[in-house]
């Protein structure tokens, strides 16, 4: 898998994480226990941090970028769907950011809050815990999200990044 150290910083990637092969890791990422990091993926630590929490899967496709001013701090018990970008934002524990969404500077996504595919979280925006945002630019909908959704996706991938290390292999 192409992980590679920028300078003197490299990666920190915890044992028990799951890194698919064709995903890329660069410079100044930090990835938690049993987090997964999936094909096509891109962590490009480069002018800061990113930071990915313990049990939190970033999922195919998907680009995560930071700032010179600002990281990308993604807490524990996160989903960050297919093709979603995430870039100088902070994702608290137990968020869900949909398919193809992009969440960018200085915007927040609370405890138990879900951006809705293809939304777009615009610079600042506040996604309050709970809430539900939807649409471009995002529109915030207090007290939406549903936590089983959440949840079930986040227990999806945690038994992913522990089977696929053992179950999967190339045949070509």
């Amino acid at each position: 898998m192409p992980i590679y150290a920028l300078g003197d910083v490299e990666p920190q990637i915890h044992p028990d994480a799951f890194v698919h092969p064709d995903a890329v890791i660069i410079g100044n990422v930090t990835i938690g226990a049993l987090a997964s990091i999936w094909p096509c993926a891109v962590l490009r630590g480069d002018s800061n941090r990113i930071v990915v929490g313990e049990r939190t899967s970033i999922q195919d496709g998907s680009a995560i970028h930071c700032t010179a001013e600002i990281p990308t701090l993604i807490g524990s018990d996160c989903t960050v769907g297919h093709n979603a970008h995430l870039e100088g934002c902070t994702i608290h524990d137990g968020a869900l950011v949909g398919s193809g969404s992009l969440v960018l500077h200085n915007a927040v996504v609370h405890t138990g809050a879900l951006v809705a595919a293809g939304a777009v979280v615009t610079y600042g925006t506040v996604v309050p815990a709970g809430a539900l945002a939807v649409g471009v630019p995002a529109r915030i909908k207090e007290n939406a999200a549903d936590p089983e959704v959440l949840a079930y996706s986040q227990a999806t991938y945690v038994k992913n990044a522990r089977t696929y290390p053992t179950n999967m292999r190339l045949i070509g």
